[in-house]
C-alpha cells in the first residue's frame, strides 16, 4: 500500500533521526512511501495536530499521488486521528499504531503473539470513544434513538473480557518461565542477557556466540521473541545467553507493559550486554532510550558491558576498556563486529572471567554457610551423625 509520511518539527534536536527512523518503520511494515511531508510548529494543533492548512495540503496530495493512507511520526489522540481521517478520507496511522502493527507482523511464538495482541487491545481501548458515531443516539422523539450506546458498551465489554483472558494466559506462561528460571538458578548457571536498540546487531552477535541460527536482518524489529541458549566458554564453564526484543524511540507504553514478562529475563540476569550501533550518529540518544526502559523494568542496577558493534564500518580495532567504579552498573566497554566476528573471542574471554568470578563467589558463600552450620552444631553440643 502507498503511504505519505508526515513529521512535525517542534524543535527537537533528534527530529531528523526520528523521521528517518519512521521511514524504516514504514518499510518494515511493508508500506510503499510515496511522499514525505515535513512541517514546523511550536506546539500541536488540538484538533488536527498539523493545523488546517497543512491538513488541506496533504489531503490534496492524497488525491493527486494517489495514496492509500498517511503515517504520522507522532502519537495522535483519538480525536486528532478521527478528524484527520475525515479530512484525508484515507486511513491515518500514528507512530504507536505502526510499531504495534510491526510487532504483530513479526511475533512468532505463542507468547509473543499474546503479548502483542494485549498491547493492541489496550491501545484500542482508548480509541473506542465515538468509534460508533454513526450509531449514536440522536436527539428527537420516538423512532430516532439508535443502538449506538449499547453497541459501544458491548464492544468495551468484549474488549475488557479479551484483555482479562490474555492477561491470565500470560500470567500462566510467566509461572512456567519462573519455574524454568529457578531450575537454572539451582544449576548455578551464569545468566547473560543481550539488550539494545533495535537493529544494533543483537541477534547477529547472539548467533556468533551460540551458532543458534536465529533470524537476523538489517531491519527494525527483525526478531521479537526472547531466545535463550547455553553457551560453552571452556574449562567446564557454561552460561545462559538470552536475546531480547530491541528498543526504540517512543516505545509504546502498552508494549513495555505487555512485554514485561519477556523482559524479566533481563531483570533476572547476572550480566547485561548492551549492544550499541557504534556507526550510528544518534547512538547517544539510542543508549539513553535503552537505559530508560531498563530503569522502567527495574534492570538498571545489573552489571552491564557496553558492546560497541559494527567496528567493520567505523574502522576501530577490537579492544576492551575498563570503566572506573563510580557507582554505576556499567563495568566496561568492548568494541567488536558481530558480522565479521572481530572481537567476539575477546568478548568470550570477558564472559568467561565474569562467570568464573560468579562461581567463585557462590563457592565462597557455600563454604561460609557450611562453616556457620558446623559452628552452630558444635555450639549446641550435638555430635555429628546424632539422631537427636
Amino acid at each position: 500500500m502507498r503511504f505519505i509520511l508526515v513529521g512535525v518539527d517542534f524543535g527537537d534536536q533528534d527530529f531528523g533521526d526520528s523521521f528517518a527512523e519512521l521511514k524504516l518503520l514504514a518499510e518494515s511494515a511493508g508500506a510503499e512511501v510515496v511522499h514525505e511531508s515535513i512541517g514546523k510548529r511550536s506546539r500541536p494543533d488540538a484538533a488536527l495536530f498539523i493545523g488546517s492548512g497543512k491538513a488541506d495540503e496533504i489531503a490534496g496530495l492524497v488525491k493527486s499521488l494517489p495514496a492509500d493512507g498517511v503515517i504520522f511520526n507522532h502519537a495522535l489522540t483519538p480525536a486528532q486521528q478521527r478528524n484527520l481521517q475525515r479530512v484525508f478520507d484515507v486511513r491515518v496511522v500514528d507512530r504507536t499504531t505502526l510499531i504495534l502493527d510491526i510487532f504483530a507482523l513479526r511475533a512468532q511464538s505463542h507468547e509473543g503473539k499474546l503479548q502483542v495482541e494485549l498491547a493492541q487491545l489496550r491501545h484500542l481501548s482508548s480509541r473506542l470513544v465515538r468509534q460508533w458515531s454513526h450509531l449514536e443516539r440522536q436527539k428527537g422523539g420516538v423512532g430516532m434513538r439508535g443502538p449506538g450506546e449499547k453497541q459501544l458498551e458491548l464492544d468495551r465489554r468484549m474488549l475488557d473480557a479479551r484483555v482479562k483472558r490474555l492477561s491470565a494466559d500470560l500470567a500462566r506462561l510467566q509461572k512456567q518461565r519462573e519455574t524454568q528460571r529457578r531450575a537454572r538458578t539451582r544449576g548455578e548457571v551464569f545468566k547473560v542477557s543481550l539488550v539494545g536498540y533495535t537493529n544494533a546487531g543483537k541477534s547477529t552477535l547472539f548467533n556468533q556466540l551460540t551458532h543458534a541460527g536465529v533470524y537476523s536482518a538489517d531491519q527494525l524489529f527483525a526478531t521479537l521473541d526472547t531466545t535463550t541458549r547455553r553457551v560453552y566458554l571452556g574449562d567446564g564453564v557454561q552460561i545462559s545467553l538470552a536475546d531480547t526484543v530491541g528498543f526504540i524511540r517512543e516505545l509504546p507504553h502498552q508494549l513495555v507493559e505487555a512485554f514485561k514478562a519477556t523482559l524479566e529475563e533481563t531483570v533476572h540476569a547476572d550480566l547485561l550486554l548492551h549492544v550499541i550501533d557504534a556507526a550510528s550518529e544518534s547512538r547517544d540518544v539510542q543508549i539513553a532510550q535503552v537505559e530508560s526502559v531498563l530503569q522502567e523494568i527495574g534492570a538498571d542496577d545489573i552489571p552491564c558491558i557496553h558492546v560497541l558493534n559494527k567496528i567493520d564500518v567505523t574502522g576501530v580495532p577490537p579492544r576492551w576498556r575498563d570503566l572506573a567504579d563510580d557507582g554505576r552498573a556499567m563495568v566496561g566497554e568492548l568494541y567488536l563486529s558481530a558480522r565479521t566476528g572481530a572481537g567476539v573471542e575477546l568478548l568470550r574471554e570477558k564472559l568467561l572471567a565474569k562467570a568464573r568470578s560468579r562461581l567463585h563467589q557462590l563457592e565462597s558463600h557455600r563454604d561460609e554457610s557450611s562453616q556457620t552450620q558446623m559452628a552452630e552444631v558444635f555450639a549446641g553440643g550435638i555430635p555429628l551423625g546424632s539422631d537427636r
